[in-house]
């Protein structure tokens, strides 16, 4: 059955930081006089904490009542994200022209103002066809439920589609797993259940051919 849409991640699929998770985390939390956390403890409470608005919940699992007010530090830590972000060389060229013959979506985890102010960050808010974050969602990735949620956004099947992502468990063994056909972005030895790898710097220039193999 031929392709007739793909669906990629956000985060180090086609937009990275300028610089690591664990210096914006620093920044965020001294920008607000929090404790400092972890990348692992807050990595643990987003896992906890991917179907909601804002990652207000996030910060309320790790700061005690006498610390900077979860709302605070959401805000920062989204302020300091946004201003780091940077996208893939060329990667909006590589979405519309993959829209010349694809429906073409997103499927992010994590809170809704979060990932949707990554999109304003980007100036990506009519890059897609369909954007589905998994905070308006009952599970976020690798759960099936939310690749099928992306899949009814773009009016497709799971045979139909490919999903571009750089995890190897929650995007490319979760999608694997949900019927759908898998491009893993690395660096290294990819995934068993990825069906075509491609490096990041390469995402741009390889992808469509890698798609119109499947």
């Amino acid at each position: 059955m031929s392709v007739s849409a793909v669906a990629f991640d956000l985060d180090y699929t086609l937009a990275v930081p300028e610089r690591d998770r664990q210096t914006l985390l620093d920044e965020a939390t001294a920008a607000v006089g929090a404790p400092r956390l972890s990348r692992e403890t807050y990595l643990d409470a987003h896992r906890r904490n991917l179907t909601n608005e804002t990652r207000e919940a996030i910060f309320a699992d790790l700061l005690d009542e006498d610390e900077p007010s979860p709302a605070a530090l959401a805000d920062a830590y989204r302020e300091t994200i946004g201003d780091a972000l940077v996208p893939v060389e060329r990667v909006e060229a590589l979405v519309a022209r993959l829209r010349e013959s694809y429906r073409v979506g997103l499927l992010t985890d994590g809170p809704v103002h979060a990932q949707r102010a990554k999109l304003d960050a980007l100036g990506w808010t009519g890059l897609f066809d369909a954007v589905v974050v998994t905070g308006t969602l009952a599970a976020g990735k690798p759960d099936e439920r939310a690749f099928q949620a992306v899949i009814d956004e773009l009016s497709s099947t799971a045979t139909e589609t490919v999903y571009v992502g750089d995890h190897p468990d929650i995007d490319i063994a979760g999608a694997h797993a949900a019927g759908l056909r898998t491009v893993q972005v690395t660096d290294g030895e990819p995934a068993e259940e990825a069906d075509a790898s491609v490096s990041r710097s390469a995402l741009a220039a390889e992808l469509p051919s890698l798609i119109e193999s499947l």
